[in-house]
């Protein structure tokens, strides 16, 4: 039962969006937090640019079917499937959360649990890492070109000079100085990877601070009701098992092994909240983006609880056939 309870992580950020609820940060002082804020997104991709290595990028162009079918439903099948939620009536799904629904679409995978969930259910971890991997990579340059495109498409306003400008400087140049570090630095930070985990975390969590102190003064809890944040949840729950449907049977279709279905069902279902969080305050920046972080929030958590119940299916499946029991680990 413990594993479908929300994640320690998740926790501290419903603990955050509560201390700024009640304790909102303005003023001079949100100034000097907003640059340590910008500081921190930046070294979070500077961090993800020096983790990854050479070889892992190299060998991620080797599985190439399996790659193209992850990214297609990533950064295809999820922005067409935002698209179509727009045909929503507003009076039922607010606008500002739509935007949230929109950007959620454009983000790229996760990367550390998808690998997990891989691993747990007997799939294909290498080429989890790989595709995973390359998604983030992808997404510095897509998501930003995508949320351009759909939302001057759609009327939700496109990416600005000054919002490219930000990208450029908070989120590509800290990854690619990252990368060209990476010979020197990156078995080092690998080597570190729990004393430096609290960097990521941190940062993210002081941008949601941010972005939730700017909304709750700008009455972020007037501009929905708690039959909004209903009707958010049960789109949110949709939009995943439609998802995790196309990327389950769409790989059976495509006549993957077992090993690699699995690995495109949790790499292409799967969207990072340790990416979209920055990533929303360098795009959006200037904007109230607590209402287009919130139904990221929210996802992260719906997408944990359900791959996890799919995760112990397909390795009861692994055990049933293999006439062995389920680890205990499952259990």
């Amino acid at each position: 039962m413990r594993r479908y309870l929300p994640d320690t992580f998740t926790i501290l950020l419903m603990l955050t969006v509560a201390l700024a609820a009640v304790l909102p940060i303005d003023g001079t002082a949100a100034a000097w937090f907003a640059i340590a804020t910008k500081l921190g997104v930046g070294l979070i991709f500077f961090l993800h640019g020096a983790r990854l290595s050479r070889e892992v990028v190299i060998a991620g162009f080797l599985h190439w079917r399996l790659h193209i079918a992850i990214l297609f439903s990533t950064f295809a099948l999820f922005p067409l499937i935002g698209l179509l939620i727009g045909f929503v009536p507003p009076w039922i799904l607010p606008p500002s959360l739509y935007t949230g629904i929109l950007f959620l679409c454009v983000l790229p995978s996760t990367v550390q649990s998808s690998i997990a969930f891989t691993s747990m259910a007997g799939g294909n971890v290498p080429a989890a890492v790989c595709a995973a991997s390359a998604s983030n990579i992808l997404g510095v340059f897509l998501t930003p070109l995508l949320v351009g495109v759909i939302f001057s498409a759609g009327g939700h306003g496109g990416v600005s000079l000054d919002a490219i400008e930000q990208i450029l400087l908070q989120l590509l140049a800290p990854f690619v100085a990252g990368q060209i570090l990476q010979p020197w630095i990156g078995d080092w930070i690998r080597a570190r990877k729990k004393l430096l985990a609290p960097v990521d975390r941190g940062s993210i969590l002081m941008v949601v601070y941010l972005a939730f102190s700017q909304a709750v003064t700008a009455g972020l809890w007037h501009a929905f009701t708690l039959s909004d944040l209903t009707i958010l949840i049960a789109i949110e729950i949709v939009l995943l098992a439609l998802i995790l449907t196309a990327t389950t049977f769409g790989s059976r279709l495509l006549g993957f092994d077992r090993a690699d279905e699995i690995a495109i069902t949790f790499c292409g279902s799967k969207k990072s909240l340790a990416s979209g969080i920055p990533m929303a305050s360098a795009i959006f920046a200037g904007q109230n983006i607590g209402m287009i972080v919130l139904p990221v929030m929210l996802f992260h958590q719906i997408q944990l609880m359900a791959c996890a119940v799919i995760a112990q299916r397909y390795a009861a499946k692994a055990a049933e056939l293999e006439g062995t029991a389920i680890p205990a680990t499952l259990t």
